[in-house]
């Protein structure tokens, strides 16, 4: 099914207001490949018509399979090492430190902000039970919200083909925090009971969701449009304790566009805090 002339540019600004998914002239393909199918099996004659049937569902059940359609869901587990290697040597033993000096009982707080099916999320709590032990997880309260309900379900299950367990787990790792399923491996329920999955459009209000330690916001403001992605670091910016960290994607920068959080460095790993947090190296 193939997009007729003219009919890009409404798809294309219908995607980014239910998404914020910026899609640019030359696009075409993608929307033509990854919508066609939903197109048929909704009687559309053309995908600006499964576009219009969109905006007339008062349901919002045809907008989420639209959405689940449309985003990429690309995802593994300890996808680019730095960020994981930046929470093992420094980011969960300060946090742990500065608990223990202050005397803090509050529960460690990290957010996967664009979790997809799961794999980052739970990669944070394999990291979380090498680093710290079994009894010592119990003190993290870990979050994992996306804009798919397909993903958000499939985080929620926590299994995983043989494909997808290929891709960043170690065996030791498969073997002491996976189960084998019918389905492939199901991720032991003391991990899945540290998580929480639920759906989320990072374009809407997210400040009831509290503050947070840490949050992960990986390879998802690329898509978006220059201002929808200054707002999003911005709220997320919001969303920090006083000395948490923002860490996005490697590909990604805020540079000067949201003056309250700067830039830090550990190793290879960049992330990001709010600039009254105590000094640290910057990155220049």
């Amino acid at each position: 099914m193939k997009l007729r002339e003219g009919e890009f540019a409404p798809v294309a600004a219908y995607i980014r207001e239910i998404s914020a998914i910026a899609l640019e002239p030359g696009k075409e393909y993608l929307v033509e490949a990854r919508l066609a199918e939903l197109a048929r099996g909704q009687s559309c004659q053309s995908i600006l018509e499964l576009i219009e049937k969109s905006r007339r569902d008062a349901s919002g059940a045809l907008p989420r399979k639209l959405i689940d359609a449309i985003t990429t869901g690309e995802t593994q587990f300890f996808r680019d090492s730095a960020p994981f290697d930046l929470l093992r040597h420094k980011l969960i033993p300060e946090l742990l430190d500065r608990r223990q000096r202050q005397a803090v009982k509050l529960p460690i707080r990290i957010w996967s902000a664009a979790c997809s099916t799961g794999q980052e999320l739970y990669s944070v709590a394999i990291l979380l039970r090498e680093l710290v032990g079994d009894s010592a997880a119990a003190q993290f309260r870990l979050i994992g919200t996306d804009l798919s309900d397909q993903a958000v379900a499939r985080a929620s299950a926590g299994i995983y083909n043989s494909i997808e367990m290929a891709r960043g787990l170690t065996d030791a790792q498969r073997s002491r925090f996976f189960v084998a399923d019918p389905r492939g491996w199901r991720i032991r329920d003391e991990l899945r009971a540290m998580a929480s999955f639920r759906r989320l459009n990072l374009m809407t209000d997210f400040s009831g969701l509290g503050a947070f330690d840490i949050i992960f916001c990986r390879n998802v403001a690329i898509y978006f449009a220059e201002p929808d992605r200054i707002r999003l670091f911005d709220r997320l910016g919001r969303q920090l304790e006083p000395q948490g960290s923002l860490i996005i994607g490697s590909m990604e920068s805020i540079g000067s566009s949201c003056p309250q959080l700067e830039s830090r460095r550990h190793m290879r790993a960049v992330y990001y805090q709010l600039k009254s947090s105590s000094a640290q190296t910057r990155v220049a």
